[in-house]
């Protein structure tokens, strides 16, 4: 136990924006346009993080901090209010630049990293490694909701697993055997809050700078490694209905829910076979 809790503590001192001291918060007050040298964990971090980010045209951004922060989901806490459009448009301003084979980025602008979206995939893809690396070949893990399987349980039955889906929602369960595959699952309904008679969900669309509101309530995504499958989960969430064009073009198995709908990617259906 001593040896999973020091690789999770090593994640949260690496990558955690609501840890001062850690990696990641000391790249974002770094001036802007100074290259900064990073962990090599944190570095492969950013790198699958920027990777996803180009394939889903930008529905998936690891340098939302500062949005984050000014709609009251940051380390700040809630804020009173929406922010206006100008405020919204002044925290999307910036990028992170990244040099892998340097192990170095920089940051332009107000950009700020935010690993919230990818971290937790990646802390239990770190926690598999280590059980491998003991000799341990059966196993699941659990990070914040995010789950890997390796091998069987102790009678020989695969580690089963329920999706997680919306309160009260309608949609069959659905269960899927983790062997050799995370899923990562994203939903409007675990954080938000209401204004106005309006609920504004804590799934930030990286293009408008405003809170998710096309409808989805929750995606799941299946992968070898719990990093992709929590990023892609939040990327798809941004694109709603549309991003399962993306999913078939990317060879992923997707779950999403839409209101009272459900809908698969060809590579999910695969799996139900």
């Amino acid at each position: 136990m001593r040896g999973i809790q020091a690789v999770l503590d090593g994640v949260v001192g690496e990558m955690s924006h609501w840890e001062a001291g850690s990696d990641l918060s000391r790249f974002n007050r770094a001036a802007p346009g100074s290259w900064q040298q990073l962990p090599p964990a944190f570095s492969r971090v950013l790198a699958a993080a920027l990777k996803v980010a180009g394939a889903s045209d930008g529905a998936f951004d690891p340098a939302m901090g500062a949005l984050a922060d000014l709609w009251g989901f940051g380390p700040s806490g809630p804020r009173a209010g929406v922010p206006d459009a100008k405020t919204i448009t002044a925290a999307l301003g910036g990028s992170v630049e990244h040099a892998p084979a340097l192990l170095r980025a920089r940051r332009t602008g107000p950009a700020q990293l935010d690993f919230s979206g990818i971290a937790k995939g990646y802390g239990v893809d770190a926690v598999a490694g280590h059980l491998l690396a003991q000799g341990h070949e059966d196993f699941l893990v659990e990070v914040g909701g995010e789950l890997r399987g390796a091998g069987v349980k102790p009678d020989g039955q695969p580690w089963w697993v329920e999706l997680e889906a919306p309160p009260g929602s309608k949609v069959t369960p659905a269960r899927v055997a983790l062997h050799g595959l995370s899923v990562a699952t994203s939903g409007d309904y675990r954080r938000w809050f209401e204004h106005g008679g309006r609920r504004y969900s804590h799934t930030l669309d990286p293009r408008t700078g405003r809170p998710i509101d096309n409808g989805v309530a929750s995606v799941s995504v299946l992968h070898t490694d719990c990093m992709m499958a929590d990023a892609w989960a939040t990327a798809l969430a941004v694109l709603g209905p549309e991003g399962m064009v993306l999913a078939e073009r990317e060879g992923l198995a997707v779950r999403m829910l839409v209101g009272g709908e459900e809908w698969l990617s060809s590579a999910f259906e695969a799996m139900l076979d």
